[in-house]
């Protein structure tokens, strides 16, 4: 017993000491799942890495039972090991530095069955025993709902800046993200925006627009609430098939609607730290 108390103290020390390197520790929730909200990390991360960050971005995949975040940068398949300064996270395009559960399983059919004990443990883990090294943004990809995993992050990490909440445009989607918000006001942790997903698609072959969705929904309950709406980001095709293909949209060199959408949302993000935390 009083090894594993030993235990549990050097690891919260751990996690103290690599975040203190990290300037910027930014949760990316959603009061649901399915609105895109891992696809949106990947590509807000990639974005910011892009301007001028090569090396300085992180992420840490937190959804222990289904990690999507390999998937996505077409980096399945690795394997964590260890190095003198702790174990290496995966580096991913533009260098960014990637952990995941997916890189503990042995194939896809393994599911993970944990309490959730052992899904904070793990997370803790993530986060102390990693060698994160400097970075100036670590983006955590938290599972759906205010469960187990966005809870520890919350009591785990010192000074976390603050989240971003995905959400997608229908009214189902806003009494969620309500809870989503709530969960941030009772922890102290500062919310950066909301995202609106999903929002509106453009039909690629006659150009209508279609708001299959809805619309609006992401900037009402942001102005019902007091947040700042960082912005939309439509249903679009080409996003869900580089995702596939673990390509990122916002790499391709298009000028897009859905490319713009992303660098408009990250210069916003900058605009929030700069604001809260000195310069970047």
């Amino acid at each position: 017993m009083r090894e594993a108390y030993k235990r549990v103290l050097e690891l919260d020390e751990a996690v103290k000491r690599r975040m203190g390197d990290v300037r910027y520790k930014i949760a990316v929730l959603s009061g649901k799942g399915g609105v895109g909200k891992s696809v949106v990390t990947a590509n807000l991360a990639l974005t910011l890495a892009s301007r001028g960050r090569r090396g300085l971005v992180g992420i840490l995949d937190a959804d222990i039972t289904g990690p999507t975040i390999p998937k996505l940068l077409n980096l399945r398949g690795r394997e964590l090991l260890a190095g003198p300064n702790g174990i290496e996270p995966i580096i991913g395009p533009l260098d960014v530095k990637v952990v995941s559960m997916d890189y503990l399983l042995p194939n896809d059919y393994t599911p993970v069955i944990w309490r959730g004990p052992l899904k904070s443990t793990a997370i803790k883990q993530f986060l102390g025993d990693i060698n994160w090294g400097k970075l100036d943004f670590l983006f955590i990809d938290l599972p759906p709902g205010t469960g187990d995993e966005p809870l520890t992050i919350a009591q785990s990490i010192p000074n976390i800046t603050g989240a971003i909440i995905v959400t997608i445009p229908s009214e189902v989607s806003q009494i969620v993200v309500r809870r989503a918000v709530g969960f941030c006001r009772v922890l102290n942790i500062p919310i950066i925006g909301v995202v609106e997903n999903m929002s509106g698609f453009v039909c690629p072959n006659c150009g209508a627009e279609v708001d299959i969705f809805m619309r609006g929904g992401g900037e009402r309950i942001a102005l019902e609430m007091g947040l700042d709406f960082l912005g939309r980001i439509p249903l679009d095709r080409r996003l869900c098939e580089a995702s596939d293909r673990g390509e990122l949209l916002v790499l391709s060199g298009e000028d897009t609607p859905t490319v713009r959408a992303f660098m408009n949302i990250a210069a916003k993000v900058e605009d929030y730290v700069k604001r809260v935390g000195g310069s970047s």
